[in-house]
């Protein structure tokens, strides 16, 4: 049997202490758990790289724990805008969308985009219409808004900060039986971002890319750090032409133009070889990983 690993994210973020409580922190410990069990089954049972990086962030966007899906942050306006990607290492086929409302899990509807073959991109309207052609779920407004995210809207509308509070996304890539790889990558914004703003989740090369002759990888912190940095492409380039380990391509990816893209950056990666990589800059990243039939590892702060 050749080996196979998938690898999950729920967010990169700098937090205070004390910012999660420790009931949170328990809550978001056992959704990394059941997305990655969700994802690592699939590959398991000899399914592809795809359906399992689909699965598992299927999972935690039905988790109102993470940003994504249930969970999303509310624009200025209270609204509910996702965004997400899915992209298939074997062939380069990619699917993305954003500024979705009313999917109940936008990854399936990236993934719908892919499968259809042409375009690779749909946005707002064109996304949600697609949707429905598609028979996916859709869900009422108020499905996506938890007690968490309104309160945290309330106070970004009361104190009027000019900063936005929550910046999380949730990713994975994974490597099947077959040797494929493919990454998945699925956001609900920034708590109070402008309306159609896009951060890089839904970008190919930006928060998401995944090819065989290297290696996949999803980003997460700030999306227009991310973006401007084509850091998901980043590191596939520093892993294929410069022959980068694939944690190493990480870091570097992270570190670069540092002067001008300061900022949160989470990667996941994994390569061919079934090598993981979890790096990032911030005190906090929810992760996880499982590599073929060893022990899964669920960790959440820097020093785990």
């Amino acid at each position: 049997m050749n080996k196979y690993a998938i690898v999950v994210h729920g967010g990169a973020v700098t937090m205070k202490p004390g910012q999660l409580t420790p009931e949170e922190e328990a809550l978001q410990r056992e959704g990394l758990t059941q997305a990655l069990q969700a994802g690592w089954q699939v590959l398991h049972e000899g399914g592809t790289a795809l359906d399992a990086v689909q699965a598992a962030v299927t999972s935690l966007e039905n988790n109102e724990h993470f940003n994504a899906g249930r969970g999303s942050s509310l624009t200025q306006q209270g609204e509910v805008e996702m965004d997400a990607s899915i992209m298939d290492g074997s062939n380069l086929k990619a699917g993305a969308v954003n500024s979705v409302k009313y999917v109940k899990n936008p990854i399936q509807l990236a993934r719908a985009v892919l499968d259809k073959g042409n375009p690779v991109y749909l946005a707002g309207e064109g996304a949600l219409e697609f949707a429905l052609e598609q028979g996916l779920d859709l869900e009422v407004p108020n499905y996506f808004k938890t007690e968490k995210t309104r309160k945290q809207w309330l106070e970004l509308i009361e104190q009027e900060q000019a900063e936005p509070q929550q910046q999380d996304t949730v990713g994975a890539v994974a490597l099947d039986q077959n040797s494929n790889l493919a990454v998945a990558t699925s956001t609900g914004g920034i708590e109070g971002q402008l309306k159609g703003r896009v951060g890089d989740s839904p970008a190919i090369g930006g928060g998401s890319y995944a090819s065989n002759d290297a290696c996949a990888a999803s980003c997460t912190g700030d999306g227009e750090v991310i973006l401007r940095g084509a850091l998901a492409h980043e590191v596939y380039a520093l892993v294929k032409y410069k022959g980068l380990p694939v944690a190493e391509a990480c870091r570097e990816a992270i570190a670069l133009h540092d002067e001008d893209l300061k900022g949160d950056k989470g990667i996941i990666a994994i390569d061919k070889q079934g090598n993981v990589a979890l790096e990032f800059n911030s005190n906090l990243m929810r992760r996880a990983y499982r590599i073929g039939e060893e022990e899964p590892v669920v960790a959440m702060w820097r020093d785990e």
